[in-house]
């Protein structure tokens, strides 16, 4: 039988990871779990029925109305379902992220995602992508990486993101909101974003795709033996 093993892939918002995360899964033959895009759900529910992101008590009491699921459509890509809704589009807004972070400082938010994590990586080899999947939702994952780049390369790539998707924003209040999330997810009480003792840091500043993506793959062979 194959053996089973984790792959947890933190760092800060930009940095390259869900990109990294599915191609690596894609190399690999193993199951990609975009953990953002479970909490960018949430904020977009929080987001559709106007509620403050930072009213805790708030966003806690509509939880029970959620059901979230994560499928695998035809195209190849990961969708998410909230409500028996495809909402893959809609979490991708930009002023969905910031819900998203402010939702995910709520330790009840995380409580609630984190069975659904775990379940996910015990019936599948995976690779995870969030910000604290190597310290809190996967801690004995088998190989750890934390990718990170600096905020301003983070920034440019995200500017030429939204401008191939028709959505150009200014490229200082992108890098602005940037190093705003950063703040926000360092210093949250709740799980904040931070490289695990025994994760691999591979910064990609100065790095393309294919070099970043053969690091991570360097790294996942040799701690995995594949």
């Amino acid at each position: 039988m194959r053996k089973i093993y984790s792959v947890a892939v933190d760092g800060p918002s930009g940095a390259g990871k869900s990109t990294l995360s599915k191609a690596v899964a894609a190399e690999l033959g193993i199951v990609y779990v975009d953990t953002g895009a479970i909490y960018r759900t949430i904020g977009y529910y929080v987001f559709s029925k106007n509620i403050d992101p930072k009213d805790a008590a708030a966003v806690i009491a509509v939880l029970p109305q959620l059901e979230i699921e994560m499928r695998y459509a035809d195209d190849g890509l990961q969708h998410m379902y909230l409500n028996g809704q495809d909402v893959t589009k809609e979490i991708r807004l930009p002023q969905i992220s910031m819900y998203a972070s402010n939702v995910s400082a709520i330790p009840e938010v995380r409580t609630f995602l984190l069975e659904m994590q775990r379940e996910m990586a015990r019936r599948s080899c995976v690779i995870m992508d969030g910000r604290d999947i190597g310290t809190v939702v996967l801690p004995d994952a088998e190989v750890k990486i934390f990718l990170t780049a600096d905020v301003e390369v983070r920034a440019q790539r995200r500017w030429e993101e939204l401008r191939q998707r028709g959505t150009e924003r200014p490229y200082k209040e992108v890098l602005r909101e940037m190093e705003e999330r950063d703040f926000n997810d360092s210093h949250r009480a709740a799980a904040p974003l931070k490289q695990a003792d025994d994760a691999v840091l591979v910064e990609t500043s100065v790095l393309g795709f294919e070099e970043s993506k053969a690091k991570m793959l360097q790294v996942i062979r040799e701690k995995v033996g594949i």
